[in-house]
């Protein structure tokens, strides 16, 4: 079966569940979607969720996809009866293949589950106590990973989260409807001993709700954002002279281009150059000749200069707004945001950004891309709009600065004032105003369980990688942005193992240019001194595409025109991004990596552009690395096949297993008809990987590790048994790998890789890796 990554489950799927949230109408609806929805993204034939009824002791079938709609609500289980019950009782993961002829397994003939053959329940609890269970079954037998059993998981926190927040809004409508009956009574015996107002602001609790644009969960006070001087607030200023206005406007404009520049330069320093694009965007309308003329015609008119920028920039802002397409509709506060600051300089007002003296919650109408570049994240604990949508700009950079926002939550601006404090949810797409006592201890609750996991592993991050016995592993980031940096640095990467140049530009319109590129990566660069930066040239094609060069159609585009091949078919752009990199070596360890080599003739083609590279540099008098390793990229068969004469022309290999293991066993891993196919722990996959790494350490070059593969603990037990020391993996995954291998001897995954090299199949060897992990979590108890 599919082996779903727990990204594509992760916050993907949890911002989906955000959604949902909001389009259902109670507790039973949303569980009713959110079945649905897992039972899709696991590629398994049911997703069922039981829930612990009042008396603590029963667990409930209230939702499922898959079973018989007959059974939800009927079907009941007591906590430690049958293998539901068993995940409730022992609060971990039950993983069992045929569950039928598990001891501990019961029948209900009201659901058919003798046709299921594979059985995953995760519980459910707040803290130590259970709150149901959540269980995916498959017809077919599958072993579940533990990368699938994590990210479930993560759903399952979720979940847990959205049932607390049932009952605590539950709690909240009876307190409420206790205070109007009490209310009333007052009322009624006219002896209002406590006033009725202070009553209903006490009962003033109940939840806004509002889209997920990032999760996670935060409390402090309202910070409001006043959108100040906007286009509502321009008139027409009566008879004026056509010569004077122009010139006002001529200086606005000019001022805005001014201040456009200042912010796209602020944004690109505090997160990342494809994050301050949209100001980009916003300078080519402002520098945009039949904008201008438009508003110049108005002026003509006889109208002055601001009723002529009111008129013609909501034009544009309606003409937006009536689009149907999302990301359209999104420009529509790019217009908003260009028309504020063109109305401030016209007014001759500074568009000031509030100085905030703690950490809070911003509230807000809407947030422009302005906003975000002016304000101080430092202050800014989370972010709540009363407009706007998931793929807006403000959303965007708030999910780049890992900040939780809801957006869309109506009635916001008339429910807050700066004296609240408030909860904000976006894991479940609820904000609190004030809440009562027994709600903020219950979020301080959830929000101690959530960091929990995270502070554990924190001791991790900056301590060096190793196993149980003192082998020296070494844990690299793979990074595709600027912002992706900081990121690594939290979580304690040795330097960066695979740096893929192609995402900058993707957010582009035209290829950048050397001084860009060079920038670039400089900053990537010193931003890991004393550490190495792996950079790896363009690698387009296949699924991923420039706007601004268009590959030919191609029936299978993924051996086709991609990669090193597209690099060598156009060496002038190929040149210029050698040369950055080339420059950027003068600014720490850098090595360079070549993506897709299939042939000897490949490496020293690509030997010769890096010759011409530098002729280039010597001659203009630019200062250089000289002597910059070169590496290549073990992700084709053919690769594998002459690793000994590759090996002798190059520095280092960095294996590339997602692609790898695609060309290997002919299977496409976002195929549904074959990816139950893509299998990192095929037998030919293992002795690949150690043939391969046998000959870098024969040949005396380092060898790296650079695909999702790692990311999995039994297969990370694998591939340290190997003989791999080095790895390059998303980073949030680096310091769980870190406390992963500190309870694995080396020993232990040696003998385990041994063994796994001799077995036939790939469930045999799954098999043997899960039996080897069991013993280790029995021994150490922990496998994390």
């Amino acid at each position: 079966m599919t082996r779903p990554g727990k990204e594509r489950l992760g916050v993907t799927t949890l911002e989906d569940i955000s959604t949902l949230i909001l389009q259902s109408h109670d507790l039973g609806e949303t569980l009713k979607n959110i079945v649905t929805l897992v039972a899709r993204r696991m590629k398994s034939e049911v997703c069922s969720i039981y829930l612990l009824d009042e008396d603590g002791l029963t667990l409930r079938l209230r939702a499922s996809k898959g079973l018989s709609r007959k059974a939800v609500g009927k079907v009941t289980l007591q906590i430690g009866e049958g293998l539901t019950g068993m995940a409730a009782e022992s609060r971990h993961a039950v993983a069992i293949q045929e569950p039928q002829s598990h001891p501990r397994y019961r029948y209900f003939k009201e659901t058919g589950e003798e046709r299921y053959h594979s059985f995953l329940g995760i519980p459910l609890f707040d803290r130590k106590s259970p709150l149901g269970v959540i269980v995916i079954q498959t017809k077919e037998t599958r072993q579940f990973t533990a990368q699938e059993i994590s990210a479930l998981s993560t759903i399952a926190f979720q979940i847990s989260s959205i049932v607390i927040n049932a009952h605590l809004l539950d709690s909240i409508r009876r307190k409420e409807e206790e205070t109007s009956r009490f209310i009333r009574q007052l009322e009624e015996s006219r002896k209002p001993l406590i006033s009725p107002e202070s009553m209903r602001e006490e009962s003033r609790s109940a939840a806004l709700r509002g889209t997920t644009a990032y999760p996670g969960v935060v409390s402090g006070p309202a910070h409001i954002l006043d959108s100040g001087l906007g286009l509502a607030d321009l008139g027409d200023e009566g008879q004026a002279q056509v010569e004077e206005e122009i010139a006002r406007l001529d200086s606005a404009f000019e001022k805005t281009r001014i201040q456009t520049i200042f912010l796209e330069k602020r944004m690109a320093e505090r997160l990342s150059e494809s994050a301050a694009a949209i100001f980009h965007t916003h300078l080519m309308i402002l520098e945009d000749r039949g904008f201008l003329e438009r508003l110049h015609d108005e002026i003509k008119q006889g109208h002055g200069a601001a009723y002529s920028l009111k008129k013609i920039v909501g034009e544009y802002i309606e003409a937006f707004e009536r689009m149907e397409d999302p990301y359209l509709r999104e420009r529509a506060a790019d217009m908003k945001d260009i028309g504020r600051r063109l109305a401030a300089n016209l007014a001759g007002q500074e568009d000031h950004m509030p100085q905030f003296k703690e950490p809070g919650i911003l509230v807000a109408r809407e947030i422009l891309p302005s906003d975000m570049a002016m304000l101080d994240a430092d202050y800014i604990m989370g972010i709540a709009t009363e407009a706007g949508e998931r793929n807006s700009h403000a959303a965007i950079m708030a999910k780049s600065m890992g900040i939780p926002a809801l957006v869309g939550v109506k009635g916001l601006l008339r429910e807050v004032t700066p004296e609240n404090q408030i909860i904000l949810d976006a894991n479940s797409g609820c904000l609190y105003i004030d809440p009562p006592q027994h709600v903020r201890e219950e979020y301080r609750r959830l929000e101690e369980d959530s960091s929990r996991e995270l502070h554990r592993l924190e001791e991790f991050r900056d301590i060096p990688a190793q196993t149980a016995d003192g082998t020296r592993i070494i844990l690299r980031a793979n990074i595709g942005l600027v912002s992706d940096v900081s990121i690594a640095q939290r979580n304690g990467a040795e330097g960066v193992g695979l740096y893929r140049t192609e995402f900058p530009y993707m957010t582009r319109g035209n290829f950048p240019d050397r001084e860009d590129q060079y920038q670039l990566y400089r900053r990537v660069v010193e931003g890991f001194p004393g550490q190495s930066v792996t950079i790896r040239t363009l690698d387009i094609g296949g699924d991923k595409a420039l706007p601004y060069f268009s590959p030919p159609k191609e029936d299978n585009p993924f051996m086709g025109w991609r990669s090193v091949r597209v690099s060598l078919e156009n060496q002038d752009i190929f040149c210029t991004q050698i040369e950055a990199i080339l420059m950027a070596g003068m600014h720490g360890s850098v090595k360079m990596l070549l993506p897709m080599i299939s042939t000897l003739d490949e490496v020293r083609a690509c030997k010769k552009v890096m010759a011409q590279a530098r002729v280039n540099l010597d001659r203009e008098g630019i200062a250089y690395a000289r002597n910059i390793p070169l590496g290549i990229m073990i992700e084709v068969p053919a690769a594998v096949t002459i690793a000994e004469q590759l090996a002798r022309e190059v520095d280092f290999f960095a294996m590339g297993t997602n692609d790898l293991i695609q060309y290997m066993l002919a299977a496409d891993r976002n195929n549904p008809l074959v990816n139950r196919y893509y299998d990192p722990l095929h037998p030919a996959i293992l002795r690949v990987l150690k043939d391969t790494t046998d000959v870098a350490q024969k040949a005396g070059i380092d060898v790296c590790v650079c695909g999702e593969m790692a990311s999995d603990p039994v297969n990370l037990l694998a591939l340290v048994g190997l003989g791999i020391q080095e790895f390059s993996m998303a980073a949030p995954f680096i310091p769980r790998t870190k406390a992963f291998l500190h309870d694995l001897p080396g020993e232990v995954a040696r003998k385990a890789a041994r063994k796994a090299l001799g077995l036939a199949t790939s469930d045999q060897i799954r098999a043997h890796l899960m039996e080897t992990l069991q013993k280790i979590e029995k021994t150490d108890g922990s496998t994390q």
